[in-house]
């Protein structure tokens, strides 16, 4: 009977614990300062849906490093052009000077200069439209056509959306006689989706001349809908980003006629190696920033099971794994990820490879580094012989240190999101899974944020880079009156 009352005892304090674990899991204590945000002049979705239209006609598509060649520039120029002539106000207020050519670096010179500037950050040049999908959109890419509220084109999000209604946040500030004690900069990078040489030159400019920033801000998250793990909306404000490494795995093996193959030829080790990569995923770091705070933020709005699965990791954690690993995004968050995409072999079907090779891409975790990415797969193919490991070189980055998310910039990015998207949306830290142009800005600030002003559900997420990428209006008025918010925010602070 003993034996039996210590055992329900143990039971019901094991229950108790993972309860009372799952009730107190939310967000840290620790917070940035809460900040009131201020009015902001009314702004037009029409007009400004108008003018990004105009914007998307200028067909700035890069799609290989160092994009555009030579010749190729003129729609880059007749951009820049256009940007004068829309924004006079915002343009005889700031200077402007070019960098690498097409980078356009505008400087809003303050009235105080002990106060250190901010930098707002966005990008002129789209991804390619997939040849033969042109006709599944609801409108040419690059007519710029409203419909229904809707504006679709390439670049209606990624990134024109944000530069156009920066200069909208530029010109409605100057006009209302606005004059900043602190320094603002506009940096709009020229061939960001292919290798970011232009964004790179205009950091390394500024760091040269001493330039120390209290905030950067790029694009990166937004405020989602519809979260996938609460069902509501979520604003995510990105204080990290992922490494990236392109490594082209190499076999040789004997040629010949396929009629007489060698027993483990060339492609049969390759795709053990591909195999070992497979079956070898890097560690989850689901447990470090900034995904620990990422997952706590949220942690009210979730349903009690997930909540409780997160609030105790100690014992459901191989679970919690397993239920992220089946979805990408959710995978890709916790770990560095492993994608092969390239092949190459033999050039004939009867004749056997001297040669094959496959190219993988890493995107690296902030856990995580370039040289522990080429460790790991030393180790899981150290066993198949003749596997070369070649770093490709070119486009390459180690993943961004986190910024913290307690800063006086942490707290008007909030006040803004809250003011102008969403007031309703938990705001969290979160980490950007592909590349950014601000990945090149740590030498002139620590406070180093990507976020995207805008409320959108995860369907017009992924159409980002896809067929119909699109904003509306109402969105593009969100984004213009947040953009002044944190501007007039970040003027304020001391």
């Amino acid at each position: 009977m003993r034996f039996r009352l210590s055992g329900l005892a143990v039971l019901v304090l094991f229950i108790a614990v993972i309860i009372g674990r799952t009730l107190s899991y939310g967000p840290s204590g620790e917070s940035a300062p809460r900040l009131e945000a201020p009015d902001a002049p009314a702004m037009s979705g029409e007009e400004i849906g108008r003018h990004l239209g105009e914007a998307i006609r200028f067909q700035t598509v890069t799609s290989k490093a160092g994009a555009p060649e030579a010749g190729e520039e003129q729609p880059w120029l007749d951009f820049h052009d256009w940007l004068a002539a829309t924004y006079p106000a915002a343009h005889e207020a700031m200077t402007l000077e070019k960098v690498a050519g097409l980078t356009l670096l505008y400087q809003w010179e303050g009235s105080d200069p002990s106060l250190n500037p901010i930098i707002l950050m966005a990008h002129q040049d789209v991804v390619p439209v997939n040849p033969g999908t042109e006709g599944d959109w609801d409108a040419p890419p690059f007519a710029g056509e409203i419909i229904d509220g809707i504006l679709v084109g390439r670049g209606a999000l990624d990134d024109k959306a944000s530069l156009i209604t920066l200069m909208e946040a530029a010109e409605g500030l100057t006009q209302s006689g606005f004059a900043p004690k602190r320094t603002v900069y506009f940096l709009f990078g020229h061939d960001e989706e292919v290798a970011g040489i232009g964004a790179k030159s205009a950091f390394a400019l500024l760091e040269e001349r001493g330039v120390t920033a209290d905030m950067v801000l790029d694009e990166g998250m937004v405020t989602v809908a519809n979260a996938p793990l609460t069902g509501g909306p979520l604003t995510i404000i990105g204080v990290a980003e992922k490494g990236y490494l392109t490594v082209e795995l190499r076999v040789s093996g004997e040629g010949g006629h396929s009629s007489t193959p060698p027993r483990d030829n060339a492609v049969v080790r390759l795709s053990r190696a591909l195999v070992a990569l497979e079956e070898n995923q890097f560690p989850s770091h689901l447990n470090e920033q900034p995904l620990k705070d990422f997952f706590r933020g949220m942690a009210p709005d979730m349903s009690f099971v997930i909540r409780m699965a997160l609030a105790n990791r100690w014992l459901l954690g191989s679970q919690v794994e397993k239920e992220l690993a089946k979805l990408p995004t959710a995978d890709a968050l916790v770990r560095t990820t492993i994608a092969p995409t390239m092949l190459e072999g033999s050039t004939k079907e009867n004749v056997l490879p001297q040669r094959a090779s496959a190219t993988v891409n890493f995107r690296i975790h902030p856990s995580d580094s370039v040289e522990k990415v080429l460790d790991h797969i030393r180790k899981v193919t150290r066993d198949i012989d003749g596997v070369e490991i070649i770093a490709l070189d070119g486009f390459a980055s180690e993943p961004s240190p986190v910024s913290s998310a307690k800063t006086q910039a942490f707290a008007a990015l909030s006040a803004a999101a809250s003011s102008s998207i969403s007031p309703d949306a938990p705001i969290v830290p979160g980490l950007v899974l592909g590349a950014t142009d601000a990945r090149f800005s740590y030498g002139v600030s620590e406070n180093v944020y990507r976020y995207m002003p805008a409320l959108l559900h995860t369907d017009e997420i992924g159409g980002i880079h896809g067929t119909n990428e699109k904003v509306s209006l109402e969105n593009l008025a969100r984004m213009a009156r947040a953009y002044t918010q944190i501007i007039l925010l970040m003027d304020e602070a001391q």
